[in-house]
C-alpha cells in the first residue's frame, strides 16, 4: 500500500467531490509533500459536491477514518496514512457516503506487510 503525501487525491462517494488536505507533521516528505499521519484526513472539507437537493445535503466534510493507517509506521507518535484509508462523510444519507483514495499523492514508497 502506498503511503499519502498531502497531494493525494480523496473523494467522496459522489466521485467529484474533492477532500482538502493538510499535513500535521514536517519530518518526512517524498518527493518534496509531507506525509500524511493519523487524523490528517479527518474533519477536512470537501469541495464540489454534487449530491444536493431538496432535504438532500451534499458532503462537506470528513469525518473518522475507519481503516486506513499503518500499524508498521509511525511518525511523531502517529500512524502514517496508506491509500486505503476510507471513511464516512457528513453528507446524505448519514452513515452511508463514504470518502476514498483515489490517487496517493506519490509513487516511490510503500508499506509491504
Amino acid at each position: 500500500m502506498k503511503l499519502l503525501t498531502d497531494r493525494a487525491t480523496l473523494v467522496c462517494a459522489h466521485e467529484i467531490g474533492r477532500v482538502s488536505l493538510q499535513a500535521s507533521q514536517a519530518l518526512v516528505y517524498v518527493e518534496g509533500q509531507p506525509l500524511l499521519v493519523d487524523d490528517d484526513p479527518e474533519g477536512r472539507p470537501i469541495r464540489l459536491c454534487p449530491n444536493y437537493g431538496v432535504a438532500i445535503k451534499p458532503c462537506q466534510r470528513t469525518l473518522k477514518v475507519h481503516q486506513g493507517y499503518s500499524t508498521l509506521l509511525w511518525i511523531g507518535g502517529k500512524r502514517v496514512a496508506l491509500d486505503s484509508v476510507r471513511g464516512l462523510t457528513d453528507g446524505t444519507p448519514p452513515g452511508v457516503v463514504e470518502y476514498v483514495v483515489r490517487q496517493p499523492g506519490q509513487e516511490l514508497l510503500e508499506e509491504r506487510p
